[in-house]
């Protein structure tokens, strides 16, 4: 399959500025430069999980479900779960969020963006149901996915993630952090798997 449509989902807290979405843009910059057609979106998630699917559904109402891809990290892994099993499409998870409904309960109250401490907003308590309305586990067809999980990662529990995700043909990293800061070495291999280096 060759990627037209590519879509990326952060993480909780973060926003299109992360840095993994920033090099993943100027991937895509890059290939179209060169003549590929690759249609790129990176929205700003709003904290309600039901608002945000319905956001992510709309961002692909129009795009073609066999030659679209999405890729996410953190909790935008576990939206990217959940679309990629309504679509069928490809998705490639970076340390995904597999229990937001779980992890996230104690973040409720009032928070910033990491990107723009002055962003503020409010996670409610009714958002706990709202991901557990749309959790999207155990998962089909595990050929689909490319989880890349750090053992390091200091927020969420890799063996947990690892077992969300059976038979994928996935990337573990014996170190790492959540955020995966030293990504870049992996754009080739994501790029491979999505079918956007011919």
């Amino acid at each position: 399959m060759t990627t037209t449509h590519l879509l990326y989902l952060h993480g909780f807290r973060s926003s299109p500025r992360s840095a993994k979405a920033q090099q993943m843009a100027a991937i895509v910059e890059a290939l179209n430069a060169q003549g590929q057609s690759v249609t790129w979106a990176c929205p700003q998630l709003p904290p309600s999980p039901e608002q945000a699917w319905a956001d992510i559904r709309a961002q692909v109402a129009d795009w073609p479900h066999h030659t679209m891809a999405v890729m996410g990290s953190s909790l935008g892994g576990f939206y990217a779960t959940v679309l990629a099993e309504k679509t069928g499409c490809p998705a490639v998870l970076i340390n995904p969020a597999v229990a937001p409904a779980r992890d996230l309960a104690r973040y409720i109250g009032e928070l910033s963006n990491f990107h723009d401490p002055d962003a503020k907003f409010f996670f409610r308590p009714e958002f706990i149901d709202e991901f557990k309305a749309i959790a999207p586990y155990p998962i089909t067809r595990p050929e689909r996915y490319l989880p890349i999980i750090a053992k390091g990662d200091e927020v969420l529990d890799w063996r947990e993630m690892v077992a969300h995700y059976p038979g994928t043909p996935m990337t573990l990293l014996d170190g790492g952090d959540h955020a995966l800061t030293d990504f870049a070495p992996h754009i080739p291999a994501v790029s491979r798997f999505l079918g956007l280096l011919r």
